[in-house]
């Protein structure tokens, strides 16, 4: 019984008022998501909402971080919008199934490590961007339909409400922490602006003018497509790019959430959790989705830290879909406007901008670089793949320049090179400009102690030398390789030819070829 429920740490001190009125919070910020994510994508409102009761009951049960909320994302919506016009919602289901099964098998194969490799100016990036599109996303809400049906910006005393209206919500949740930490600040906004709304009839834009949410319970439904190679051509690129972007998004949110919190999370349990969410998403009627950073930081923000709030706000919200759809409907989303717009605020790494002087130019470079894909190209994989290679460009570059030698000759008249640094693709051109083979004497000692063969290239350095200095007819000497750089060595000893002399087992180079 005790490894059953194992799943729940009950050794975890739990507000339960908090993760309550927190998931509470959660469900009614979901809905307008939910939906709108649902539109972009091509798709019925219900199909967002099924996704987001799915993916957010899942995730909080077997996610790897207690208090990060997941749903259906704009990243998701904006893969699959292409493939919902050309072939209809059944082949987004089996994408989803699909992209499930990858992100379970990341899981497995413990790939959700490779988190790791991003560097701390990437996730600035990435959170800023994010904080920018939050942002943007919410300007929509101050348009409206003109008469020959196109989106115009609202004048007039309908924006005047509505600005009215949110920048009280703001107001709310800016000041309300101040006096009291009794109530969530954001569930608090939320209702005041509602009972304002009711009690005076102020007409304002409502959650029913975006699209009805009434349904029932997802229904169970194998996606109705042909089990073809064909299909499967079709949809697996679609399903491959869903899964990377929804993992790199629910990774990057659970190193945020874990910094917000001071706690770590599990990266690969984390995989799985969304891998298993998404196969049931789609086996569900749902569109499939990731972690939600502006959720799970108004579920942060309230106090939450265990997994029943991300619990309470799935079952809220399949709750309000079922039976308080006419009610829910009624929410004026100029309050929902200000709460994402204060996720927004919060959201932005504010710190990040007093350190551009203080960062190396590099770091802010690629930080900008991130921000500005993020922003325009909504492509959040895209954006930090191409931070990450940035930064390893950058890395490499700076490792390339750090290769020195020592050189002395002792009294036997024998040439010694001590190496510093590593011998890679990028050093190999600075590490041939330390030798004078032609003025060297006979015999040569080349000490790796300090240094490590690290590729191809670097072997190929080595063995350009060593025949440099065959054709002079001296004799030259690797001394203090460590084991695996004897393994490189080795495994290429088809291409060189090196006299290794007086190898320690000291551990240096660790990759194998």
């Amino acid at each position: 019984m005790k490894q059953i429920f194992n799943l729940f740490d009950f050794s975890q001190k739990v507000d339960y008022k908090n993760e309550i009125l927190a998931g509470l919070t959660v469900a009614l910020a979901l809905i307008p998501e939910a939906v709108a994510f649902a539109m972009i994508a091509g798709l019925s409102p219900l199909t967002g909402l099924y996704a987001a009761f799915v993916m957010g009951l899942v995730t909080s049960i077997l996610g790897g971080r207690p208090g990060m909320i997941s749903g259906a994302t704009g990243a998701v919506a904006v893969v699959i919008a292409a493939l919902a016009i050309s072939h209809g919602p059944e082949y987004v289901f089996a994408t989803v199934v699909l992209a499930g099964v990858l992100e379970l098998l990341a899981g497995v194969l413990r790939l959700g490590k490779l988190i790791r490799l991003v560097p701390h100016s990437v996730i600035f990036g990435f959170v800023n961007g994010l904080a920018i599109i939050i942002f943007m996303s919410q300007l929509d809400q101050f348009k409206t339909l003109n008469e020959a049906g196109e989106l115009v910006w609202m004048t007039g005393q309908n924006l005047y409400i509505l600005l009215g209206l949110v920048l009280l919500t703001m107001l709310i949740i800016w000041g309300l922490p101040k006096l009291t930490k009794v109530f969530p600040s954001s569930l608090a906004a939320i209702l005041v602006v509602f009972g304002l709304v009711a009690f005076f009839g102020i007409d304002t834009k409502t959650v029913g003018d975006i699209a009805s949410i009434e349904g029932g319970f997802p229904p169970f439904h194998i996606p109705m497509v042909p089990f073809t190679w064909e299909t499967l051509a079709l949809i697996f690129p679609f399903a491959a790019i869903m899964a990377g972007v929804g993992l790199i998004e629910s990774l990057l949110t659970l190193n945020i959430v874990d910094e917000l919190t001071e706690t770590r999370g599990r990266s690969n349990k984390e995989c799985v959790a969304q891998g298993t969410a998404n196969i049931l998403s789609g086996f569900f009627s749902g569109m499939g989705g990731c972690a939600m950073i502006g959720q799970s930081l108004i579920n942060v923000s309230s106090g939450a830290r265990a997994r029943l709030s991300g619990i309470v706000a799935a079952v809220m919200l399949l709750v309000f879909v079922m039976f308080a759809a006419n009610i829910i409907e009624l929410l004026p989303m100029a309050a929902l406007t200000g709460v994402m717009i204060m996720v927004s605020i919060g959201t932005f790494e504010w710190a990040s901008l007093r350190t551009f002087r203080r960062m190396p130019k590099s770091d802010v470079l690629v930080m900008v670089l991130v921000t500005f894909v993020t922003v325009v190209l909504h492509n959040l994989a895209l954006a930090v793949l191409v931070g990450v290679i940035i930064s390893a460009l950058v890395f490499a570059w700076d490792n390339a320049k750090r290769i020195r030698v020592r050189k002395y000759v002792d009294d036997k008249g024998v040439k010694h090179y001590e190496i510093y640094g590593p011998l890679f693709f990028g050093s190999v051109a600075a590490f041939n400009e330390k030798f004078d083979v032609t003025g060297d004497p006979e015999e040569v000692i080349i000490d790796f102690s300090e240094s490590r063969i690290v590729d191809m290239s670097g072997i190929e350095a080595v063995n350009r030398l060593t025949d440099r200095y065959l054709k002079q007819g001296k004799k030259l000497h690797l001394r203090h390789l460590s084991r695996d750089c004897r393994q490189l060595l080795k495994n290429a000893d088809e291409i060189i030819e090196v006299n290794i002399l007086e190898d320690p087992t000291w551990k240096v180079a660790t990759d194998r070829i």
